[in-house]
């Protein structure tokens, strides 16, 4: 009889070590020794393939939008200053002058004529001159109106300044309330930094002006008048 207990014994001892691995990986166990080495090692998390794919498409887009900005910016500030040749100017008398016979105001325009973007800043200078003769110029006093920021010309596109002379008065040749003889100029010598200087003629007359003197505006994107 005890020979046939201990083989009834081996029998539930063999039964009991072929049950499932899962019943003894069960958290009710308790045993740290069925827990899995490969799950409790989180490798997997660190690996870049596994990232979420909604994180990696943010990213993407991210990395492609900043060249692009950068780029736009990086050719808004690569535009250089216009050169002589590169603009066309005329002048005109302004429809906003102050009274009297003489020329009181004029407008100056400026036109890219170039195939590429270039750049105006700036407060003009003003010498008055004889027709073809733009370096015998008479210097004029200048009064700056206006803050002055950079303007791009696109080609064909236009910037301008406005000049305000002391105006003449009276009949016929005029007089100068200061006292002064009036002064008639064919042409003009507009200087603006970086961009040369250019001789103009009025369309429609010529400069006549008091005390040499003249306040001008910055180069602006907008018409005077």
């Amino acid at each position: 009889m005890a020979a046939a207990v201990a083989s009834a014994a081996l029998v539930v001892t063999g039964c009991g070590s072929g049950e499932s691995p899962s019943a003894s990986a069960s958290p009710a166990s308790g045993s740290p020794a069925s827990v899995s080495p490969a799950s409790a090692t989180p490798t997997h998390v660190a690996s870049p393939s596994m990232a979420s794919p909604s994180v990696a498409s943010a990213s993407a887009s991210a990395a492609a939008v900043t060249p692009a900005v950068d780029s736009s910016r990086g050719a808004a500030a690569a535009a250089p200053v216009c050169s002589v040749g590169s603009l066309k100017v005329a002048a005109r008398q302004a429809a906003d002058r102050p009274s009297g016979t003489g020329t009181g105001a004029a407008i100056v325009e400026f036109t890219n004529s170039s195939a590429k973007a270039c750049v105006l800043k700036g407060h003009p200078t003003v010498a008055g001159a004889g027709n073809g003769s733009p370096e015998k110029n008479a210097p004029l006093s200048v009064t700056t109106t206006g803050s002055a920021s950079p303007v791009t010309l696109a080609p064909k596109g236009k910037a301008w300044v406005k000049l305000t002379f002391v105006q003449v008065q009276g009949e016929a040749d005029g007089f100068c309330e200061s006292g002064a003889e009036p002064v008639v100029y064919p042409t003009l010598v507009i200087g603006l930094p970086g961009a040369g200087k250019h001789q103009v003629a009025l369309d429609d007359g010529q400069f006549a002006q008091c005390d040499n003197k003249v306040t001008v505006t910055a180069v602006s994107a907008v018409k005077p008048t």
